[in-house]
């Protein structure tokens, strides 16, 4: 039997059931109508839903954890527990676990100076 808890999302269609760990899930991609899941072992899913309503989704589902969360740009909502690093001039955002997996995105320099700006505000209230 499938312990069902809040820890994990649940995203039903027609034809699939998927059932995401939030702790593994690194980032989401826009492409269209559609989302690209990627999680931390590797495995991508898509969905038929644009990263907007996926936004209300998770909003709505996780609650306090969508915190955890952030919009960045158009094209892309990530997981703050995984930034390794963000560079401006280049325009590169690299979420990674420090040991299994890497993600390179590439988000314009504007979105990633306001997530800069975010992240420093978060840490300096700790």
């Amino acid at each position: 039997m499938v312990k069902i808890s809040t820890e994990y999302l649940f995203l039903n269609s027609r034809d699939e059931l998927l059932r995401i760990d939030i702790s593994q899930l690194v980032y989401l991609e826009a492409e269209g109508n559609y989302t690209n899941i990627v999680t931390a072992n590797k495995l991508k899913s898509v969905v038929c839903m644009t990263l907007g309503r996926m936004q209300e989704v998770l909003s709505e589902k996780l609650k306090n954890q969508a915190n955890n969360f952030a919009r960045v740009g158009k094209k892309h909502i990530i997981n703050l527990g995984y930034i390794r690093s963000i560079n401006t001039v280049r325009q590169k955002l690299i979420l990674s676990d420090d040991h299994s997996f890497a993600y390179q995105l590439d988000i314009s320099k504007e979105a990633l100076k306001t997530l800069k700006s975010v992240l420093i505000e978060i840490v300096s209230k700790k």
